[in-house]
């Protein structure tokens, strides 16, 4: 594969040749690629010319600017991740990334999230994958593809083998697509990482819930799962919980944001006593309240080991339930991540948390509240961290790579790979 250093006099030239003006952006970003290369960084970069970038003067990509940057990035070996997030691509951009997807043989990451690309961009970006050997992360977060959008990634996973992690949160996928993907992932084998958060839903009978629970039961790849605002009630986790006792793969599962109280949370307490697999359990926004933290507590002072991160923020939990699970911190040492803002603290909360942080059995960047004393009182400040801090934005300087406070589909870097 032949490497251009020379990727700005490349671009200008471009411009020219199909008669497009510069966006002065991309050729920022171009000219800070040159200069990673000459310094010797010849392989593994990622252009980050993403829209909502706010320490830089941003012209955000059209379609006709990524013509003209696809063109420029064709032979180019050493860019293995393009970053395009919360621009303004349409289908017709869709286009020219489907067509770089056939052509191009390196790029390894695209982020595609919170564009306005729609059902037939969907569809030619799906069919560029059927041939595609070396893209291995997918963000389409927020681009509005719907049902018809979210079957044409479902064909695709029955023939791609490459993608790993594939993001279509936030996608209007309907139930059609949900039981397509389920489906198609019971026999797919190289994703480990998928996100299916926010669908929209009109049934009450939970019927993708028990179809991604099918697939649970048949999969042995997928190590993280998303199924945010999914309307799941207390029948949904049952069915989860029944076939995660076998499964040996999954190692993250989030389940935030939907309808659990805590009578869906004792099925998840006797899961964690024989599971010994799961290492993170978002419940963040759910009503498991105090029984349903005592619940968890029990199990994870008693009997799990492998649990590593847990997030209850917002679940109408008060005293009991928060120093229950305080508790459970002091004797369990595989516990180091705990996320419990928006619930109601008492003082005996604040006294709880204060001694976990001052002993040493909670880190300070390892939770989302930090003590501090008024009047010879303790009370809890809320700190910026949690399971999805880097999910939507990331820092425009410095990396998003600390494994602390952060789900890993939102800061998966082409390097890892």
């Amino acid at each position: 594969m032949s490497v251009h250093p020379d990727l700005h006099q490349r671009y200008v030239q471009a411009c020219q040749n199909l008669g497009q003006s510069e966006n002065p952006f991309i050729a920022r970003v171009l000219q800070e690629a040159e200069k990673n290369y000459k310094m010797g960084w010849t392989k593994g970069i990622t252009l980050k010319i993403a829209g909502n970038n706010y320490l830089m003067p941003v012209q955000r990509v059209t379609d006709d600017n990524l013509q003209v940057l696809t063109s420029v990035l064709q032979n180019t070996g050493f860019v293995t991740g393009l970053d395009l997030r919360c621009n303004v691509l349409t289908d017709a951009g869709a286009k020219h990334v489907a067509t770089f997807l056939q052509e191009n043989s390196t790029l390894r990451y695209l982020n595609l999230m919170f564009n306005d690309i729609g059902t037939t961009g969907a569809e030619l970006i799906a069919r560029a994958l059927h041939r595609n050997e070396t893209l291995v992360y997918l963000r389409m977060t927020g681009n509005k593809i719907g049902n018809k959008g979210g079957m044409f990634f479902a064909s695709m996973l029955q023939i791609n083998s490459t993608l790993e992690k594939l993001d279509l949160g936030d996608c209007d996928m309907g139930t059609q697509c949900l039981i397509a993907i389920a489906t198609a992932l019971t026999q797919n084998k190289s994703v480990k990482a998928i996100n299916l958060n926010r669908p929209l839903l009109y049934s009450q009978e939970e019927e993708t819930t028990v179809h991604v629970a099918l697939m649970l039961k048949k999969n042995s790849s997928l190590v993280e799962l998303h199924l945010c605002k999914h309307e799941m009630k207390n029948f949904g986790v049952e069915r989860l919980c029944e076939v995660l006792y076998e499964n040996s793969s999954l190692r993250y599962l989030d389940l935030s944001c939907n309808k659990i109280t805590c009578d869906g949370v004792k099925f998840l307490g006797e899961l964690l006593k024989r599971n010994q697999t799961l290492e993170i359990l978002d419940l963040s926004a759910n009503r498991i309240e105090d029984d349903g933290a005592i619940y968890l507590s029990e199990a994870l002072a008693l009997y799990n080991r492998t649990l590593q991160a847990l997030s209850v923020v917002s679940n109408n939990i008060s005293g009991k339930g928060l120093v229950a699970l305080s508790d459970a911190m002091k004797t369990n040492t595989e516990l180091s991540y705990i996320y419990i803002w928006g619930n109601k603290f008492d003082e005996a909360t604040c006294m709880a948390f204060s001694e976990l942080i001052q002993t040493g059995h909670l880190k300070p960047n390892c939770t989302d509240v930090e003590p501090y004393e008024v009047d010879g009182h303790i009370h809890l400040a809320e700190l910026s961290h949690g399971l999805k801090k880097h999910y939507y934005w990331t820092p425009s300087c410095g990396e998003a790579m600390n494994k602390d406070a952060n789900a890993s589909l939102a800061i998966v870097a082409v390097s890892e790979f």
